[in-house]
């Protein structure tokens, strides 16, 4: 895959990048593996707006992804890389030899007519999905999970890859991309290779209208605001805030450690910072 540059026929298109989308080999999703996605335009289930910033932008349907790989021992022909407007990630859609269609997120190197399975005795092959304790050391994995069965929660974004560290008694050490290091459980599922679509990372916007198409809207400063609206707000002339970063609400942000999870504190073996 390769980004895509335009010429400066305006100052929106003179950074702006985009993917030559090269890879994608199939231009509609396959309806039966698609749902509805409701607009939450930020709002939680009590109607109040929990993730500021958010709404409006174009129209989508969800793509049903298979992160749990629970169909076992049944090889799977890759039939198409497909673009998904919910994720930075590609989808590759599986046609098992039983009929039954899937989607996966695409590992690098994955490509049309490749086949995949799901197996305790799968080759060490991208797109091939094992338990943690049959895969080699220093192997390099994504969509892994945290409990057996419940599907992949971690490294699931577009580049994304965390390495097998080491393996002792019950429990596997991954590398995540952040530099943490955390025990995994050894019967949980993890895909092998890296997540495709690397060049993600690298597109530049170019333009405010851009991000409205994908339902960002602009973010305020709070030393922008008034005393009424956020702590950093008012001053005579410009100020930069006059305390320490803080939320609308008063609590410290940039750096202020949030996490309070005593229960999983004892799986991170060494923090990312």
């Amino acid at each position: 895959m390769a980004l895509k540059k335009f010429n400066p026929t305006s100052p929106g298109r003179r950074f702006m990048t985009t993917l030559t989308f090269d890879e994608v080999t199939k231009d509609r999703p396959e309806r039966a593996l698609t749902e509805p996605l409701k607009r939450t335009g930020g709002r939680g289930n009590r109607g109040r707006i929990t993730v500021w910033f958010r709404g409006g932008g174009h129209k989508r349907r969800y793509r049903v992804v298979d992160f749990r790989r629970d169909k076992r021992d049944v090889p799977a022909k890759v039939a198409a890389i497909e673009y998904d407007p919910n994720r930075s990630a590609r989808l590759a859609l599986l046609h098992y030899n039983d009929g039954e269609k899937r989607y996966i997120l695409a590992p690098d190197g994955l490509a049309v007519g490749q086949t995949v399975v799901a197996s305790e005795g799968a080759d060490i092959l991208p797109g091939n999905c094992l338990p943690i304790r049959m895969i080699p050391a220093g192997t390099m994995i994504h969509n892994i999970e945290l409990r057996p069965g419940k599907g992949g929660q971690m490294v699931r974004t577009a580049g994304g890859a965390a390495q097998l560290v080491a393996k002792e008694g019950d429990y596997a050490q991954v590398k995540l991309p952040s530099g943490e290091v955390r025990k995994v459980y050894s019967e949980c599922m993890a895909t092998i290779g890296q997540v495709g679509n690397i060049d993600h990372k690298n597109v530049s916007v170019g333009k405010a209208g851009r991000s409205r198409w994908l339902g960002i809207k602009p973010h305020n400063r709070g030393v922008s605001m008034n005393p009424v609206d956020h702590p950093h707000g008012g001053g005579e002339g410009k100020t930069s805030g006059g305390r320490h970063p803080v939320t609308p609400w008063g609590k410290p942000t940039k750096g202020a450690k949030t996490r309070n999870n005593k229960r999983t504190q004892r799986y991170i073996v060494k923090r990312r910072r």
